[in-house]
């Protein structure tokens, strides 16, 4: 499959994702009351959403339809979390709505990039920061990997209302870990296009430690 025919198939992947995932998650949220729902969560994810342990992600200012369809696919098992066993499953579609908001309306604190070096496969070892700023910003073409800025902004800041997440500040291990997953599938939650699927399938390890050290510290 030549590059551009990848691209096309990319952008119309983009397009159905952004579709289905509209067409799914149409509960308001009121934040107000997502406080009194969230005291459990405070545990994993801090208070506010800001998770102090790298294994579980923040969720503060992810975007609010991003958070819900998370909530939704835990619930139903669409997307399995183990930690999340069973956590969700008196909550209606109401309780998921109004605790999204509570989440998307709280404030990301960076995690911060560190120094880094990471082996390609050709053995050689290269800055990590530097190769994580470019796979971000113009991703790979020799290798077919979309720019990560096309749907999670050149800040990182997402695009709420196509529910595509903040990913700037969040854990690098976090973003590893779930860069791996879609590559392995061992999570499918990204649509019948499989938009994050056929991006992290071309990504090696050391792209994907370099790119998600890069978004720690994106602002």
């Amino acid at each position: 499959m030549n590059n551009q025919f990848r691209s096309t198939l990319m952008t119309l992947g983009l397009l159905g994702t952004a579709l289905a995932i509209s067409s799914s998650v149409n509960a308001a949220g009121d934040a107000a009351k997502g406080e009194a729902l969230v005291a459990s969560c405070a545990a994993c994810h801090g208070a506010d959403g800001n998770s102090a342990m790298a294994n579980f992600p923040k969720i503060a200012g992810l975007g609010e339809k991003y958070l819900l369809k998370q909530l939704q696919d835990i619930k139903t098992g669409a997307r399995a979390v183990p930690e999340m066993a069973g956590q969700l499953d008196a909550s209606s579609e109401q309780n998921l709505a109004d605790m999204a908001a509570f989440f998307a309306a709280k404030t990301t604190q960076l995690s911060g990039s560190k120094e880094q070096q990471v082996q390609l496969n050709s053995g050689l070892k290269t800055d990590g920061l530097k190769l994580g700023s470019k796979l971000y910003r113009g991703g790979n073409m020799e290798s077919g990997v979309p720019a990560c800025s096309g749907c999670h902004s050149p800040t990182g800041q997402g695009n709420a209302p196509a529910g595509y997440p903040r990913l700037s500040g969040q854990h690098a291990d976090y973003v590893a870990k779930q860069l791996r997953d879609f590559r392995a599938g061992n999570r499918t939650n990204d649509g019948d296009a499989q938009v994050m699927r056929g991006v992290a399938q071309y990504m090696s390890d050391a792209e994907i430690d370099a790119v998600a050290n890069f978004i720690a510290g994106l602002n």
